[in-house]
């Protein structure tokens, strides 16, 4: 799995996201922003980010995954 095939399976998973994927082999880092998140918790968040991923890590795909998780206003006053 690239970067890329990470990128496409999580926007295409989670409502109205933009992600941000990097890495290489089986070790991503990714910025997720997406209204999905208002009122989550940050470890719901990663729970619902690794939901998505969690065939890839079972297959060997993806070993390791990196995340921030943000809510676009929280995304917004970042910038």
């Amino acid at each position: 799995m690239n970067s890329n095939e990470v990128q496409k399976l999580l926007e295409s998973s989670i409502p109205h996201s933009t992600v941000t994927a990097e890495g290489e082999g089986c070790n991503f880092q990714v910025s997720v922003v997406s209204t999905a998140f208002e009122g989550l918790s940050t470890v719901k968040r990663q729970q619902l980010v690794y939901s998505h991923l969690q065939e890839a890590i079972s297959s060997g795909a993806i070993h390791a995954v990196t995340m921030k998780t943000l809510t676009p206003e929280q995304n917004n006053a970042k910038n």
